[in-house]
């Protein structure tokens, strides 16, 4: 039981602040199908920025892996202004926007970070190593039987992502900022007519998406593979995005799906080593978020309901 709360704690919060990011920007309004995109372009780079400062092989230095997650969250954002630009400014469709980022991404990406390490570094590799991350254990809390796991061999971006959460939190429902934002998600005509800029807010809260998802990738680069590479793109976007559905576009609900799809990870992880069944099982199990996917987009589909105006491009003159 203990494996499976430390394993799935570590994969549901990356995926929570990614699904975060899918809240602010479709409160807005915008649809973003871009997560996926904006994880792997901000984890690629802050993990360039790891690599460029400690060599081909990663560091454990503190002050270096923290300040990756702040250039992980600047990349996110930076790449998450294109899809911004194309639904705000351009007014494109929003869903062949997302897919196209995602796409764009991958590729770039994945030329970017060769061409990098033969040129800069004369390796001809596709990935970054990172090295591994360091873990800790609360002292006293994590004595505690079964709720101990919870405060057990814990990766730092856990904490971080807990205190940006809650920051986020705030921000979205305690703030006049966070209700103009979800104003704009369900009526951008009655913001405009309040005198605010419906297309800035829609901008911000963009950024504010890819900020959040390139948290969520340079959290999955330095947990799951120790590197960064194509094996980033992995789904992890589009699983953010279901939890954020399933959590009915709130963030307290959205952390509960998340920790679902965690919890059946890794506990199907577990499953395999107890059963004693080859490798090759431990990647069927990897299919058990996505497929828990679809059954509760069976049963509870019809009790979502999505912001009023997501997917609608805003026109000042259309009344």
């Amino acid at each position: 039981m203990n494996t499976i709360i430390i394993d799935g704690m570590s994969f549901a919060l990356p995926l929570f602040i990614m699904a975060i990011g899918g809240i602010y920007s479709e409160r807005s309004g915008v649809t973003n199908l871009a997560i996926e995109g904006l994880q792997g372009f901000g984890a690629f780079v802050g993990a360039l920025f790891v690599v460029l400062t400690s060599g081909t092989q990663g560091t454990n230095s503190q002050s270096v892996f923290y300040l990756s997650f702040l250039f992980a969250a600047l990349g996110g954002m930076a790449y998450a202004l294109l899809h911004a630009l194309l639904c705000v400014k351009f007014k494109a469709n929003q869903v062949i926007s997302g897919v196209v980022v995602n796409i764009l991404a991958m590729a770039l990406t994945a030329f970017l970070t060769k061409q990098i390490n033969k040129s800069v570094f004369g390796a001809p590799s596709d990935k970054f190593q990172l090295g591994v991350s360091t873990r800790f254990s609360v002292p006293g809390l994590s004595d505690i039987p079964v709720l101990g796991a919870f405060f057990t061999n814990l990766y730092p971006f856990e904490i971080i992502i807990i205190v940006v959460a809650v920051i986020a939190w705030f921000l979205l429902y305690k703030t006049r900022f966070g209700l103009h934002l979800r104003a704009c998600g369900d009526n951008p005509h009655a913001v405009d007519a309040a005198g605010r800029n419906v297309g800035q807010i829609r901008t911000v809260a963009v950024l504010f998406s890819g900020a959040f998802s390139g948290i969520g990738g340079m959290c999955f680069a330095y947990s799951i593979s120790a590197n960064f590479s194509d094996n980033i793109y992995v789904g992890y976007g589009y699983l953010a995005i279901a939890a954020l559905i399933f959590g009915n576009w709130k963030i307290l609900p959205t952390l509960g799906a998340c920790l679902i799809f965690g919890f059946a990870r890794s506990a199907g992880y577990q499953l395999v080593q107890i059963l004693e069944k080859p490798s090759s099982y431990s990647d069927l199990v990897m299919i058990l978020p996505y497929l828990l996917t679809l059954l509760l987009l069976i049963f509870f589909s019809k009790y979502n309901h999505s912001p009023r105006a997501l997917g609608e491009i805003y026109d000042k003159g259309k009344r």
